[in-house]
């Protein structure tokens, strides 16, 4: 009976250090795209045990915010408003429940065959490099948009660097568990510069109550703002499966055949719907959370179910949120600088890992596209309805695959002169 209690001790424990893991890239995204932190901390946690009761209690893992939706989320919030983007991420959750569908009926390799490295790979990168702008943008203390200079440049200049240096040196130089808490770091020296330069406004935290119901938002559902949302589910989708692989590397297991690769997308899915059903982001495997296993060798689910326990609770701190809502914008603009360019790096990793052969003219014409039409911000459609951004490449990135013949590898002749 001891041993037992002290088993459980040490699953809460491990849960709390596992969130706290998590934590730095999991409140983010909700800050960025101006959604409530404290109603993703909860929707994390639900959708981390949802993920969990799907997957039959096998995989260590837990679900936070993705960054992938990001650009497709700001922009929908523009052009649509939050409750449609809701419903949007809603049918974007449907998509993995699809994916599993189809998985169930025709195995783990139908995936790979719609989505291979050359579709994906750019894909990812277009979703880092559009989002470049924004990135410089809070860095240098204006709104996302560039349309409002909210803190001086030079001051904004001073504490993004400072946010961006701290991570950089984090994610380098430290050791053990503190090198996967990066943008703790960054955000906690960021915050910290910013008081002292006087830029930060408590106004919010002291209005706000100690304990309080988060603030749920709920979704209308638009067409327009639906299929633009759908396409993008393509990207986290393949970056789910590729997080199944490395937590199964870590612990030995190969949960593609248990509990089954159509199990962990169903989690995900019915996570992020739910997540959206209540306004927090879209859920995904948390890579930072297969590192702090692979480092502390704690392979028990449990310690997952603490740490979604554990995000439940802090969620009703109404002022833990208030304190992160008026974290200034170059405190995250320093970071981002990072964040969105790995996401890019991902994205490339994925053709290099791959072995994609890019002087074959099929896979030269995809991904070239693809970059051009996602960077370049491309738009096909009507006033109603307009497809662009991660969409429109998601959906020309597969299109492409399907169309083109396989080609020979372009040879270069030497010019006569």
């Amino acid at each position: 009976m001891q041993n037992m209690n002290t088993t459980g001790w040490r699953s809460m424990l491990a849960g709390s250090q596992m969130l706290f893991v998590a934590f730095g890239a999991l409140v983010l995204m909700p800050l960025i795209t101006g959604m409530n932190p404290n109603v993703a901390l909860f929707t994390a946690g639900i959708g981390t045990l949802i993920f969990q009761f799907v997957t039959h209690r096998q995989l260590p893992v837990f679900l936070a915010s993705s960054f992938a939706f990001i650009a497709p989320i700001l922009y929908s919030n523009q052009t649509w408003g939050v409750p449609a983007t809701l419903g949007g991420l809603v049918a974007a959750g449907m998509v993995y429940l699809l994916l599993s569908l189809l998985v169930h009926l025709r195995g783990p390799g139908f995936i790979h065959r719609l989505l291979p490295p050359v579709v994906v790979g750019p894909v990812i990168m277009v979703i880092g490099l559009g989002l470049a702008a924004t990135a410089v943008n809070m860095a240098t203390g204006k709104s996302g948009d560039g349309s409002v200079q909210l803190i001086d440049y030079s001051t904004a200049l001073i504490i993004s660097m400072a946010s961006l240096a701290t991570t950089l040196a984090v994610a380098v130089y430290a050791k053990g568990v503190f090198r996967l808490v990066p943008i703790m770091a960054g955000v906690a020296v960021g915050y910290s510069l910013s008081w002292i330069l006087g830029v930060v406004d408590f106004t919010v935290v002291d209005d706000a109550n100690w304990l309080a119901t988060p603030g749920f938002m709920f979704p209308e559902f638009h067409l327009a703002a639906i299929l633009f949302m759908i396409p993008v589910a393509i990207a986290p989708a393949i970056e789910h499966i590729g997080d199944v692989l490395a937590i199964g590397s870590v612990t030995g297991k190969d949960y593609i055949r248990k509990p089954g690769l159509q199990r962990t997308l169903l989690g995900d899915g019915l996570a992020t719907s739910t997540a959206a059903f209540l306004g927090g982001p879209p859920n995904t495997t948390y890579s930072e959370v297969t590192g702090a296993v692979m480092l502390t060798r704690n392979f028990n689910p449990a310690v997952m179910i603490w740490a979604a326990l554990f995000a439940i609770c802090l969620a009703f701190i109404e002022k833990f949120g208030a304190v992160l809502l008026s974290m200034p914008v170059p405190v995250m603009g320093g970071i981002l600088c990072l964040l969105f360019g790995s996401i890019a790096v991902v994205g490339m990793n994925t053709l290099i890992r791959n072995q994609v052969d890019l002087t074959q003219a099929r896979n030269l014409c995809i991904v070239s596209v693809t970059l051009v039409f996602g960077i370049g911000g491309m738009a096909i459609g009507h006033q109603e309805f307009t497809l662009q951004g991660v969409s429109l490449c998601g959906v020309v990135a597969i299109l492409l695959n399907l169309l083109l013949p396989a080609a020979t590898p372009i040879t270069m002749t030497p010019s006569e002169d």
